[in-house]
């Protein structure tokens, strides 16, 4: 992930730099809603609109990891830690 980051953070630094963090939450939000979106139109009883453009798991999924990563990156958190720590947390590795 620290590779990932440092990609982000350079693009970010080329496109007018980091949004505050309540906007960097609002569009968070934003994207883990066009994730559930598209989730309930693919698995669940919502169905699409004819005029509507189809949008795959995966891209919902990537703009959702996208700014996960802006918003870490913004306040210095380290996600390669915070994946491992979180793991050891659901292993039961520790309390």
């Amino acid at each position: 992930m620290r590779e990932k980051q440092k990609e982000v953070d350079a693009w970010i630094s080329e496109h007018g730099g980091y949004w505050p963090p309540l906007s960097m939450l609002a569009r968070l939000m934003e994207e883990v809603g066009e994730l559930s979106r598209e989730i309930n139109l693919v698995y669940g009883m919502k169905k699409r609109k004819p005029e509507e453009k189809i949008k795959q798991i995966e891209d919902e999924m990537g703009d959702v990891l996208f700014n996960l990563i802006c918003f870490a990156n913004y306040l210095e958190i380290d996600l390669d830690k915070v994946f491992s720590d979180t793991m050891e947390k659901v292993q039961g590795k520790r309390s």
